[in-house]
């Protein structure tokens, strides 16, 4: 496991949410301090609370935003090349986890009472989440985000 994606991973650890992990590893280097990072990606976790798209791979379409987009509307280039990077990595992580949601990686809803008791008391989010912010620095490395 490489130095970020321990980082990200013990950041998760200490209490960040997954999302969270992801952006304040690999962004600031893109231009976003850390502060920033931790408080732009914070509503991200857990699927936005929806448990919809998983907090890890929202962070990780983020950097790839920080990476490759431009703060230019008129530069269509860079946008469409981040948005082939979105779906390579959303498709890369799919094939390695069987899914980019949240509620299908944990088998429970997060978004009701009952789900997010039901992933307290299975220990999902100190067994599965730590995989799924792992996988997405993976990736980011693997599609070559330093």
């Amino acid at each position: 496991m490489s130095t970020k994606v321990q980082e990200a991973v013990s950041l998760f650890d200490q209490g960040y949410n997954c999302s969270q992990a992801i952006v304040a590893t690999y962004g600031p280097q893109f231009g976003i301090d850390r502060e920033a990072a931790l408080k732009v990606s914070c509503g991200f976790g857990g699927g936005m609370r929806m448990a919809e798209t998983c907090g890890a791979v929202t962070g990780a379409l983020m950097v790839l935003g920080l990476m490759h987009a431009s703060s230019d509307s008129a530069d269509k280039g860079a946008k469409q090349r981040t948005y082939e990077l979105v779906t390579e990595f959303a498709e890369r992580f799919r094939i390695r986890n069987g899914s980019v949601i949240c509620k299908e990686l944990l088998g429970c809803d997060l978004s009701t009472p009952e789900g997010f008791a039901s992933a307290k008391e299975k220990n999902l989010f100190n067994s599965v989440c730590p995989k799924m912010v792992r996988s997405a620095g993976e990736l980011l490395e693997e599609m070559e985000v330093p």
